[in-house]
């Protein structure tokens, strides 16, 4: 049985401010980690992002709003990884939250 988590992010950035930061680390996130055991995809359409990410055989999608004072993002687990929901959630808001406090500067992937 998948599961879905929503994580809900304060920020005092703005929505663009707040995307742009988010984007970045996303690239990040893709060159470092993502594109090398699987495959992966991203698309914007204003403020919200499509992700989509396949690796060992396994699939995850996610909804990201950057909305002026937060971000929200749902990610929808397949039954594998189902069990690690909350260390996914975990990792998902320690990630969000660095990338949106201010002063940040994301590192060079």
């Amino acid at each position: 049985m998948s599961k879905s988590i929503v994580i809900i992010v304060p920020h005092a950035l703005g929505t663009e401010a707040a995307k742009k930061r988010i984007s970045e680390r996303i690239d990040v996130l893709r060159t470092a980690y993502i594109d090398k055991l699987g495959y992966s995809e991203i698309s914007w359409a204003g403020d919200q992002a499509n992700v989509r990410v396949v690796a060992f055989a396994q699939t995850v999608t996610a909804q990201i709003d950057v909305m002026p004072d937060s971000l929200r993002v749902e990610a929808q687990l397949p039954w594998l990884l189902a069990s690690l929901a909350n260390k996914i959630q975990g990792v998902l808001t320690s990630n969000a939250k660095d990338s949106l406090k201010i002063g940040y500067t994301p590192p060079k992937g």
